[in-house]
């Protein structure tokens, strides 16, 4: 694999992290980079003239500018919006670490840069049956790759963060930074639990995105030190 990639995860469901993907590909589209978008599975997909259209891969190639079938960016794709464990039960399918690997590899050849998304938060169950166990984590450590958290800006993010960053350390993956999204910079709590955050976990906050932000505000060198 030549390609240098990030995985963002995040500190729950509906937090941000297709959007703070489609921001991170479209920044280093803007600064002259080959960079690309994967996601290993998505559950919620929806119809479009009875047909599935992967809407979060949509949404991120549109807004890179990526003239790309969203379904050449995703292994695993579910129409009801489950956890990829039970959504791919009750369809019969049998989730492979092996055929992501396999899937990130062929994309990735591509590209010199790869942003991968995640499922769901950290803990996110993508395989649970008699046989065999994979959890998110499992999935990343197979990538061999960094993550970034994305978390809201709001109310009980200090919690939510500090229970992610922990688990995330406990199996050993490598925490490259924090976003916060849905953050207000005139709102003294949003900015307090920015400093609150990077004090309990020693994690950066290497960027905040306001709601309806077009861009992302970090340098060239700041975000292309992420990608591994």
């Amino acid at each position: 694999m030549n390609s240098k990639s990030v995985f963002v995860t995040a500190t729950g469901t509906d937090i941000g992290k297709t959007y703070i993907s489609a921001l991170l590909v479209k920044k280093m589209r803007e600064f002259g980079l080959n960079c690309g978008y994967y996601k290993p599975a998505l559950s919620g997909v929806y119809k479009k003239n009875g047909e599935l259209i992967p809407g979060d891969c949509e949404f991120v190639l549109n807004t890179a500018g990526l003239n790309v079938n969203p379904y050449d960016c995703v292994t695993y794709c579910f129409e009801e919006a489950v956890s990829p464990h039970l959504a791919a039960s009750r369809k019969g399918v049998t989730i492979e670490i092996d055929k992501i690997q396999e899937c990130y590899k062929n994309l990735s050849e591509n590209y010199d840069y790869m942003v991968v998304e995640g499922a769901g938060g950290i803990t996110c169950p993508f395989r649970l049956d008699d046989s065999k166990t994979i959890l998110l984590p499992d999935v990343i450590k197979a990538l061999d790759l960094g993550i970034i958290i994305v978390a809201d800006g709001g109310l009980g993010t200090i919690n939510s963060v500090l229970l992610t960053v922990e688990y995330a350390k406990t199996r050993g993956l490598n925490i490259l930074g924090i976003i916060f999204n849905n953050y207000d910079e005139n709102d003294f709590m949003h900015v307090d639990n920015k400093v609150q955050v990077e004090k309990l976990t020693g994690v950066k906050v290497i960027a905040t995105v306001a709601k309806g932000d077009n861009d992302l505000d970090i340098s060239k060198d700041d975000l292309v030190g992420l990608f591994t």
